[in-house]
């Protein structure tokens, strides 16, 4: 009977749990588009600037990085800026073109950790209402069933052959 409440229980944790995919997902796109666009106005300011001297952008960076330290820190931090940029401009696009099912497969594509830690900051889980966040929380269900009552299994089996070789012995 415990174990049957336990499983029952692993279940309902799996069902809420995996219910807010959809939601925090979407959360996540919505926060990776904005931060797509702050990161897209520096970098498109910097390429303006270096099209004005007339230099590509690696021409730019080139010049900037010989401006002495405080331009080779510059140069470096403005590379990392554009290399995120690229980063999160490919994940976003993947995540746009990709429904709440597919995100799931396409989960690498959450993975910016300054993103997502705020979007679970500011995150607050909700009842799933929606198609999507029945059919995660069905699966969640299942799968929590699934761990704990396969958990249980091993624990039972266990105790079993525990009790097998008590007897054998006794015998």
């Amino acid at each position: 009977m415990f174990l049957r409440v336990l499983t029952l229980a692993g279940g309902l944790t799996g069902a809420a749990g995996l219910s807010q995919f959809p939601e925090f997902s979407q959360q996540y796109v919505q926060r990776l588009g904005g931060a797509v666009d702050e990161l897209s106005r520096f970098v498109d300011e910097f390429d303006a600037d270096a099209a004005g001297l007339g230099l590509s952008r690696a021409a730019a960076l080139a010049d900037l990085e010989a401006g002495g330290a405080m331009g080779a820190a510059r140069a470096d931090t403005m590379g990392r800026v554009i290399a995120r940029h690229a980063r999160l401009s490919e994940d976003l696009q993947v995540l746009e073109a990709a429904g709440p099912f597919t995100r799931l497969h396409r989960v690498g594509h959450l993975g910016d950790a300054e993103i997502a830690a705020k979007v679970w900051q500011a995150y607050r889980p909700a009842l799933p209402l929606t198609f999507e966040g029945v059919v995660f929380a069905g699966a969640g269900f299942l799968g929590g069933l699934a761990v704990v009552g396969g958990l249980g299994g091993l624990v039972r089996r266990l105790a079993g052959r525990r009790k097998a070789a008590g007897a054998a012995r006794a015998a």
